[in-house]
């Protein structure tokens, strides 16, 4: 029997036609602020119903841009969740504004509504609500929109949507990055994500004055077009704003764009392994996070909660999983516990159910390309591991 190779949780799906589109990008006169961008940030309008796409180099950018672009500030407080990865917080700090957090509902390890009910409530008392909250829509499954959108109105915070996961997902049967319920939609393009550009990410917005302050901020701060002095020739170009430069390539947009034009058909074959998981598991003690209502997950990832194991049962498995070639991860160990944010002053028991979802969690092998065999191979070791850990 030949030996194992490596299954990693997340993996890249490139054609031919993905090749041929970078090929005749590079035999371009553009590889950079050309053609290719415009088109791949149409391309994200139309498929997510939404008048307004810019794209960035990077996620993490679109993030940093958006809390610009919503004026988030020093002596300003972001709120977001516990478990995402760490840029959904640090675009706050990098603003200058205080970052807090709002614990997980267990089911879906999104933003828990009851919990960020009664933290608006004190805030409220306190004087201390925020500015800006960040639902960030774990493993391709929307956050509640509608009540957070309700919760907005009351409270007077704006919604910036971390959709890193989520492009190809639907909330109420509109694309997530339409922005029906907030000011600003961030995706991912990163490799291991939906769609990919290599390294990526766009801000979807409904606000053209938000749109224009996005691609501001995106190249240098730097117009070529609106001129506040006298302009002395057609070279001319002005800085306005303190800017970045968070840029995408045409290269990568090529990439995006023809991507993009998969994307219903990527999404519904990760429904098609999910439920497959599901049924391969069926009598398993183990829980994938919950679907929730009026959403359709684009199934970025695979989360399987183990409920009933201990910290050192958890480890043990996820190990054992590693051992046999089968690169499982966690989705995230949460940001509150980062040296870093505990040098802030967070501290563990903070958020215990985030706390709890870190120690029982972790993401199986998911992506368009893994194959019956693969996953027969996933739940087969995984079963295993729990009748070894007494769980099963």
């Amino acid at each position: 029997m030949s030996e194992q190779s490596w299954l990693p949780y997340g993996r890249q799906t490139i054609t031919t036609e993905d090749e041929e589109r970078v090929l005749e990008c590079l035999k371009s006169d553009f590889l950079t602020q050309g053609p290719a961008i415009p088109a791949f940030e149409q391309a994200l309008e139309k498929v997510c119903d939404v008048p307004n796409a810019v794209a960035f180099n990077s996620a993490t950018s679109a993030l940093h841009a958006s809390c610009m672009a919503l004026d988030l500030g020093p002596g300003d407080r972001l709120w977001t969740s516990p478990i995402s990865f760490v840029a959904s917080a640090n675009c706050g700090l990098y603003c200058g504004a205080t970052v807090d957090f709002v614990d997980i509902d267990p089911t879906t390890a999104l933003i828990s509504l009851p919990l960020l009910e009664q933290r608006l409530e004190q805030a409220e008392r306190d004087g201390a609500l925020p500015k800006v909250i960040v639902p960030v829509h774990l493993a391709g499954s929307s956050s509640p929109m509608v009540a957070l959108e309700r919760l907005a109105d009351r409270y007077g915070f704006k919604i910036l949507e971390d959709a890193s996961h989520a492009v190809g997902a639907s909330y109420n049967k509109f694309p997530v990055g339409s922005c029906k319920h907030s000011s600003i939609t961030v995706f991912s393009f990163h490799p291991v994500k939906i769609i990919t550009t290599g390294e990526g990410g766009a801000a979807l917005t409904r606000d053209p004055h938000l749109s224009r302050r996005l691609q501001s901020f995106r190249s240098h701060g730097i117009s070529k077009d609106a001129f506040e002095l006298d302009s002395p020739g057609p070279w001319y170009y002005e800085q306005q704003d303190l800017g970045y430069n968070y840029r995408i390539t045409d290269i990568q947009a090529s990439l995006g764009l023809s991507q993009l034009k998969r994307l219903s058909e990527i999404v519904d074959r990760r429904h098609e392994l999910m439920a497959r998981y599901l049924e391969l598991v069926r009598g398993f003690p183990v829980q994938f996070l919950k679907e929730p209502d009026c959403c359709r997950s684009s199934y970025h990832l695979a989360v399987v909660t183990i409920p009933e194991a201990t910290p050192l049962q958890h480890r043990e498995i996820f190990q054992g999983m590693r051992d046999a070639k089968i690169g499982v991860q966690l989705h995230y160990w949460p940001i509150h516990l980062q040296p870093y944010y505990r040098r802030l002053g967070f501290r563990l028991g903070q958020f215990p159910a985030s706390e709890r979802y870190a120690t029982t969690s972790f993401s199986l092998p998911l992506f368009p390309a893994i194959t019956d065999d693969d996953q027969g191979r996933v739940i087969f070791e995984l079963r295993r591991l729990l009748h070894l850990q007494g769980l099963f």
